[in-house]
């Protein structure tokens, strides 16, 4: 317990020093018919990238962990990024909605903004991003670079049939860890973005800024996703529909996905 109260705080600085990004999104995405596909490494700064722009935009995705020495999905991300170019680079994203499959995080944030951006156009804070991605460095040397290499112990078991569910946005330092442990483990997983979308969803879910019952914005996505998280919006929240778990603390999380997939 004491760890695992060590690596939030770690994560909690690891949010301070985002800078407030990953936190916000629209109310109202233009969520696509077919979930968008990303090949990711969880403590990559560049995808890190990616993932703020879906949490801003609020769309939901699939993620497939391609992390270092991994050997299910990092195969396929490789065999995809020598159609495309040549070599894989990561992030890497596929939307079958349009036939796009596309890597390198500027290229893909130009598409996500211009596709299923409300301009079609990128804001000017999101063009021309250093290649040096310094502040996204720093966090992951916050986190001791948790979420970029394979737990070795999990080589030889077979991917769950069934697609995990988590509910998150990009910043929460919860949600964070229990990403951090999913790469790890190449775990597949549905993300549902619950981006705040004003300033009364703001704060922890035990102390938000409004206070009193919390009671999300009519007609946003948020109003959507709380009949499907047992009427309690905190994230991080986990289905696992191949055993009917539901799970909503992210110690709790980390410590069922140890016992049942590693």
């Amino acid at each position: 317990m004491i760890m695992h109260q060590i690596k939030v705080l770690q994560s909690v600085v690891s949010t301070l020093l985002e800078g407030g990004r990953g936190v916000s999104g629209t109310a109202n995405p233009k969520q696509p018919a077919l979930a968008i596909q990303l090949y990711d490494r969880e403590g990559c700064p560049f995808c890190r990238r990616v993932r703020e722009v879906l949490t801003m935009l609020n769309l939901d995705f699939e993620v497939y962990p391609c992390p270092k020495n991994g050997t299910r999905f990092r195969p396929i991300a490789e065999q995809i990024g020598q159609e495309i170019g040549g070599s894989v680079q990561f992030p890497l994203l596929v939307d079958e909605n349009t036939g796009v499959k596309l890597q390198g995080s500027q290229a893909i944030i130009d598409y996500l903004f211009q596709t299923y951006g409300k301009t079609g156009k990128t804001p000017a804070k999101w063009k021309n991003l250093s290649k040096q991605p310094v502040i996204g460095t720093l966090v992951s040397g916050a986190r001791l670079m948790r979420g970029l290499k394979a737990d070795s112990t999990n080589a030889t078991k077979a991917p769950p049939a069934q697609m995990l569910q988590l509910w998150s946005f990009e910043a929460s330092p919860y949600t964070r860890l229990v990403r951090e442990r999913l790469c790890e483990l190449e775990l597949p997983y549905a993300l549902h973005n619950v981006a705040k979308e004003r300033w009364q969803d703001m704060g922890p879910a035990v102390l938000r800024l409004k206070p009193g019952p919390y009671v999300p914005l009519a007609g946003g996505k948020r109003e959507r996703e709380i009949v499907n998280m047992q009427g309690r919006l905190q994230v991080p929240y986990l289905i696992d529909p191949n055993t009917g778990v539901h799970l909503f603390e992210s110690k709790d999380i980390i410590d069922y996905l140890n016992h049942t997939y590693c």
